[in-house]
């Protein structure tokens, strides 16, 4: 049994994933190709947005929209501790500092509640600048976007939706990387629209941001490569990852559904026995992991491994308690919510090609231990 099982979803497109390769070796421009533009257009008109700009990896895709902000020393930046560290370290890469809100402890989103606090604890302190937020779609479940984007305009910053999991999910009718001012996704293989290897892209429905984001990209680039008009990065998605994902993109809609009805089972198979997610009511999930809490984690772990049932934890350290961050002088203790959930969460095998009998197994296992 695989944790994430992409060869079930290559034997549906693999003639449409080499015909695409193919054209790609035909026509040799595997560095911006034609291919790199036809995915920004489809994946920009599926979001609702104005502009997709394709890029190297999801972490290239959240640096590069900070820098298209100019995010610096002395800016700070509010997220969440409770996710991969590409989240904050992007922060810290530009000399900015992240500043963290705990979590709400049904989503695992940044708690809305406490954000407004956070972000006036550190205007009375006068070190720092509150310049942007940057919310987290954790496990394909977006934010509450109504919500941040009322404190991101009354302190007048802006937000940043990181939908590294999320792209295919839904809040109140539109699209997950339709949010904030900026968002970026990543294309990591095992993502809700994975290619065989990195790639990211960003999204945006300011035509300023966008000449940024497509400068920063290719270093800085103006008029032409030789034309250096601010300081960039190598930040290009390659053209055989664009190939690939405009195949898997094909079939992107109906996948979604299929993680719905594999998510759904298994809630009606846990429920009660373990804490299953909760999705609010106004919002849509694109299921980039199934994960669960239980004080019996430990024991729960053994018995899937030892039924030769893969298993994952995301996230076991909370991003205050890395040594990455200890200079911010974040301690044990200071992001309560966020630390239960590092010690109760697990995930188990998620993928839209689950099988039933598979399913069943799993919780029937888990089951067995509670």
């Amino acid at each position: 049994m695989d944790f994430i099982d992409l060869k079930s979803q290559q034997k549906l497109i693999r003639e449409k994933i080499a015909e695409n390769i193919e054209k790609v070796l035909d026509h040799g421009r595997y560095i911006m190709g034609p291919e790199i533009g036809e995915l920004e257009e489809r994946l920009a008109q599926y979001c609702g947005v104005k502009h997709g700009v394709g890029v190297a990896s999801g972490t290239d895709a959240l640096l590069i929209s900070l820098m298209a902000y100019d995010v610096g020393p002395g800016d700070a930046i509010f997220t969440t501790p409770f996710t991969f560290i590409a989240t904050a370290e992007v922060i810290r890469l530009l000399g900015a500092t992240p500043v963290f809100t705990d979590i709400d402890s049904d989503t695992f989103n940044i708690d809305c509640n406490r954000l407004e606090s956070d972000i006036e604890r550190v205007l009375k302190e006068k070190k720092l600048k509150p310049k942007g937020i940057i919310p987290v779609d954790l496990f394909g479940q977006p934010a509450d976007y109504d919500e941040i984007e009322r404190v991101a305009e009354k302190y007048g910053m802006f937000v940043l939706e990181d939908a590294a999991q999320s792209f295919g999910a839904d809040y109140k009718d539109k699209k997950a990387c339709s949010f904030g001012d900026i968002s970026a996704t990543s294309f990591f293989p095992a993502k809700p629209l994975g290619a065989y290897g990195d790639g990211g892209m960003v999204f945006t429905d300011s035509d300023e941001i966008f000449e940024k984001v497509v400068s920063i990209r290719v270093h800085g680039k103006g008029s032409d490569k030789y034309d250096n008009i601010r300081v960039g990065v190598n930040g290009r998605l390659d053209t055989i990852q664009a190939a690939i994902l405009l195949a898997k993109f094909d079939i992107f809609a109906e996948e979604v559904k299929k993680r719905q009805k594999v998510a759904d089972n298994y809630n009606r198979l846990l429920e009660g026995v373990v804490k299953t997610p909760v999705v609010k009511s106004d919002r849509t999930s694109a299921w980039a992991q199934y994960a669960m809490l239980s004080s019996e984690r430990e024991k729960i772990l053994a018995s899937l491994k030892s039924n030769g049932i893969p298993v994952a934890i995301y996230y076991p350290i909370p991003l205050h308690l890395q040594k990455a961050f200890f200079a911010l002088g974040y301690k044990k203790g200071d992001f309560p919510v966020s630390e239960k959930c590092a010690d109760e969460i697990f995930s188990i095998p998620f993928h839209p090609y689950l099988k039933q009998e598979d399913q069943e197994k799993i919780a029937d296992t888990i089951k067995k231990v509670i």
